[in-house]
């Protein structure tokens, strides 16, 4: 059951709740009014047990009751789980992603109350601090069918809860939680079915075209797609993680969806053919090119949790092939080795991109890191594509660096040697920030590009994952921010502080955190953000996340969710909403 300690001084902050008649422009009667506020766990309009009884008869599974997986570890004399176990797992991301309660990020399950009071469960139990539920919704649905999506949905329409959609707890603004809320849990949609002769709904009985495709249910995870693909003869354009545990039907494709292959196949929402799709009225649709074709291209790229809930999604494949990786590493004596190096990794950037090479790279002050990809490709190849650069490291550091090409039978080899199993990378407490790297720039200044990434402390990590097939789609095609189209790497920086710290020592990391996006918005007044690597702090999320695109993704939001149902941190729509998403403005 939801930890209950701290439910009186949430009342106390936020005072009486009022309402007001809000009129929408879409999909409400004129005269209708909607609630200005969300019912919340502990206020007297939350459903009653006998609500909560008849929603337990419509749904397949019992229903769920999350709490901080920290918890098993309180009271600390005591403990009322298996403690051992959430030691032992805590930066496990399978591991977190199979708990309700969990975030990948444990920040993203507490709470900060406007006085300063820090509402978490923390696994050092030697802090002496209290342990809260934080901003774990106290109660949900674990979603095993359609059906149970669609009863969950209709239960919070008629109540007017904040609903909180959660599948692996992987997003870097929260959006997976939500304080007193009612969340649907997708986690176990684990369906996977492959058609060699997939033909979308809707399309032209005469010379449709078809493809090799792979329909994942909203619960699969990408170490578990891959190798159902692989069995194929098949593979994906998916997400990379540590243990693969970032789902492959969720908030990943809705936000872009990147790979190390992009560059060769595009993005997540260049790949994807259809989804199924759970409405803000209950009703189950499908959504592709024929089908709602305006939501087809808002899920593509507009955001998770905005328009409705994905049950399934399906994807074409493409056939396997060898993959080379090049590495580099190399340590710097000097600013200005690092310098020298990071230009020429920015001056090749284009090439590299275009020829189909993309992958995952960190440079700073002091060191760098470089794997790239690119399939069906000999070791002398990738040798010349990165010539320059290899070449460059070693003038600037005097031969101090380590550089190979390995070649593995097929992607999936690559990924479970490298990924599969893995751990880390989770159970911190972290910010993030992230910008698109514009092509522009670095054609016409790759020293400004450069210089840009190593003035931030600790450097940058960059995704090469644009530029070649992702540029040759049409920018309006999708939903998706059109920066993306004109970018070639997404590069971030990280804020991350220490379990228990205080309010105003998280404030610190956020203000660090807003002053190192300054710096990145160097790269470009009009560059975008990568949504589901990005800050929850952005001055403009409109222009940051979704571009020109911003206002017709809104639209499609108010048709098919004309009462907001589903709101999400810097989302479509949440400018509609406070801070909390509790209450309209």
């Amino acid at each position: 059951m939801p930890i209950l300690g701290d439910i009186s001084l949430r009342l106390q902050e936020m005072g009486a709740l009022s309402y007001l008649s809000v009129f929408l422009a879409l999909g409400v009667s004129l005269g209708e009014s909607l609630p200005r506020c969300r019912c919340l766990y502990g206020q007297s309009c939350w459903p009653n047990a006998a609500a909560f009884s008849t929603l337990a008869s419509q749904v397949s599974q019992p229903l769920l009751h999350p709490v901080p997986p920290a918890s098993a570890c309180y009271p600390p004399s005591s403990p009322s789980g298996d403690c051992a176990e959430v030691v032992a797992h805590y930066t496990d991301g399978v591991w977190r992603a199979t708990q309700p309660g969990a975030l990948q990020q444990p920040n993203f399950e507490t709470f900060i109350f406007p006085n300063g009071t820090v509402s978490a469960c923390y696994l050092n139990i030697n802090l002496g601090i209290p342990c809260q539920q934080g901003s774990v919704p106290p109660i949900g649905v674990n979603a095993s069918s359609a059906q149970d999506i669609q009863a969950a949905v209709k239960f919070a329409n008629k109540h007017n809860l904040r609903l909180v959609i959660k599948n692996t707890g992987h997003d870097y603004l929260g959006r997976s939680s939500g304080r007193g809320g009612f969340m649907v849990w997708t986690h176990n949609l684990k369906s996977m079915s492959y058609n060699p002769s997939f033909v979308p709904q809707g399309a032209p009985s005469r010379n449709a075209e078809t493809f090799q495709a792979v329909t994942l249910g909203a619960g699969v995870q990408w170490f578990e797609a891959y190798p159902f693909a692989h069995q194929h003869g098949r593979f994906l354009i998916g997400g990379i993680s540590v243990g693969g545990s970032v789902g492959a039907a969720g908030g990943w494709i809705m936000g872009a969806g990147h790979s190390a292959l992009s560059p060769s196949y595009g993005l997540g929402v260049d790949n994807v053919l259809q989804f199924e799709v759970v409405l803000a009225d209950g009703s189950l649709v499908t959504t592709n090119a024929y089908q709602h074709p305006d939501l087809f291209w808002a899920l593509r790229g507009g955001g998770g949790g905005t328009y409705g809930i994905v049950v399934s999604a399906t994807y074409k494949t493409h056939p396997d092939l060898p993959l080379s990786i090049y590495f580099l590493t190399a340590n710097f004596s000097s600013p200005q080795a690092a310098q020298e190096v990071a230009t020429e990794f920015v001056r090749i950037h284009p090439a590299a991109s275009d020829a189909g090479w993309g992958g995952y790279s960190s440079i700073s002050t002091t060191t760098t890191q470089l794997a790239w990809g690119k399939l069906n490709v000999t070791a002398d190849e990738a040798a010349e594509m990165f010539a320059s650069l290899t070449n460059v490291t070693a003038e600037a550091t005097g031969g101090q660096l380590v550089t190979f090409t390995e070649t593995f039978p097929s992607f999936f080899d690559w990924y479970n040697a490298t990924y599969a199993g893995q751990t880390g990378q989770v159970g911190a407490q972290v910010y993030i920030s992230s910008r698109l790297l514009p092509r522009k720039l670095a054609v016409e200044d790759p020293a400004k590009a450069a210089k840009i990434m190593l003035s931030l402390p600790g450097g940058v990590a960059a995704n090469s994952v644009g530029g070649g097939a992702v540029s040759r789609v049409d920018p309006d095609s999708t939903g998706l921010n059109p920066s993306w189209r004109g970018a070639l790497s997404e590069v971030y920086t990280v804020e991350a502080w220490a379990e228990g710290s205080s309010a105003a020592t998280i404030a610190q990391h956020v203000e660090s955190l807003k002053k190192n996006t300054d710096v990145l918005d160097q790269l470009t007044t009009d560059s975008g953000s990568y949504l589901n690597e990005a800050s929850l702090f952005e001055r403009d999320f409109q222009k940051s996340f979704f571009g020109s695109h911003y206002n017709k993704l809104k639209s499609i939001k108010n048709k098919y969710d004309p009462t907001s149902l589903f709101v999400v941190a810097e989302g479509v729509g949440s400018d509609d909403w406070d801070k909390n998403l509790e209450c309209r403005i």
